[in-house]
């Protein structure tokens, strides 16, 4: 994570990058103050300048100046952190987005991070390329650029074949006929 300090002569707040997303802060949780209208939120754990994701969430709008203190997570955080006083808030505003939008952006934060307190939400990502083996695969034959030895068929893709060689180790693909 890419913190962006303020300085005395820069009157911008801080800021925190989060993969391609900037979000205004960090602040410590218990300065936040309402309202909170379509936004992804990050709770970060404070260890001296270093920040760790605990929870991300996205809220559609609050006024309850309670929201964070009574959010089902909170014991969580707070365990993950030993300390109320460590917790963090970072937002990224998102006025202009469907709630399908921000559980976008919410499900590639939790894929890529993997906050402990989202720990059930997070879904396995499942390849979008399927590998398939043949019984009796039809490979060409071929020699290493390397160091000459006969290369092996490793892996059978759909349309292409990755071969190594046994005696270097140099891998090829070809693709298949």
């Amino acid at each position: 994570m890419r913190k962006k300090e303020k300085s005395e002569a820069d009157n911008s707040p801080m800021s925190i990058q989060i993969l391609s997303y900037e979000f205004m802060g960090p602040i410590p949780l218990d300065e936040w103050g309402p309202p909170m209208e379509k936004l992804v939120y990050l709770i970060l754990a404070r260890e001296k300048d270093k920040f760790s994701i605990v929870y991300v969430g996205d809220c559609e709008k609050t006024e309850d100046k309670a929201y964070f203190v009574q959010h089902p997570q909170f014991k969580c955080w707070a365990d993950q952190t030993g300390s109320e006083k460590s917790l963090h808030l970072a937002i990224l505003p998102m006025f202009e987005s469907t709630p399908e939008y921000r559980k976008n952006v919410l499900q590639k934060i939790m894929t890529h991070y993997k906050p402990k307190c989202n720990a059930s939400e997070i879904k396995e990502e499942k390849p979008s390329y399927t590998v398939r083996k043949t019984e009796t695969p039809e490979t060409e034959k071929f020699n290493c650029p390397c160091c000459g030895a006969e290369m092996h068929p490793e892996q059978i893709l759909e349309k292409s074949t990755v071969y190594r060689c046994k005696s270097c180790g140099m891998s090829d693909t070809r693709l298949n006929s």
